[in-house]
């Protein structure tokens, strides 16, 4: 089945999925938006590119995923030399956690989208309670699923530190949000 645009109905139907996935993922609200804004004008240019092959969501979000990845890269030193593998099958990533905790956002309730609300801001807390060079490892790593070898370059660290760094933010972010989000 091919798979039409409609870019009139998407700040309608996506805006809210993708700035809750977007913040999830840089921990800044007017960055997320912009983020958001950006893939839809990014979108629009790129529509004779869209062959219909996926649905609209999917589409947009990996739009946005890149986006993601070019502001990571901007802020680091070595903006725009690492090259960055995303995992397309999110079931199997090790972010795919965070993801499955999230209602599906085409079978709203009001309790969903509560949920959804509350998930995020326990995210975003949680992630700022981690220093920030665990927050941003761990969110290369298990989020924009970014090889280890790609984030020490770009962080200029170790291998071991990395592991250290994400294990370490793993734990934390674990307990954080077992306190304050289940």
């Amino acid at each position: 089945m091919k798979h039409k645009l409609n870019p009139n109905n998407w700040i309608q139907l996506y805006s809210d999925y993708l700035f809750n996935y977007t913040i999830s993922r840089v921990n800044d609200r007017e960055i997320a938006k912009d983020l958001v804004q950006e893939t839809f004008l990014a979108a629009l240019g790129a529509m004779k590119n869209f062959k219909g092959e996926a649905n609209e969501r999917t589409w947009l979000t990996a739009i946005l995923k890149r986006k993601v990845i070019d502001y990571y890269r901007k802020i680091n030193s070595n903006k725009g030399k690492a090259e960055v593998r995303i995992n397309s099958s999110e079931e199997e990533s090790e972010g795919a956690w965070l993801e499955n905790k999230v209602a599906d956002p085409f079978d709203k309730t009001a309790e969903d989208q509560m949920e959804n609300e509350e998930l995020g801001l326990a995210i975003h807390n949680c992630l700022s309670k981690l220093n920030t060079k665990q927050a941003e490892v761990f969110k290369m790593k298990t989020i924009l699923n970014i090889e280890t070898d790609v984030i020490c370059n770009e962080l200029n660290i170790t291998a071991s530190n990395f592991w250290v760094m994400i294990h370490r933010a793993r734990t934390a972010l674990a307990e954080c949000l077992e306190k304050h989000w289940y």
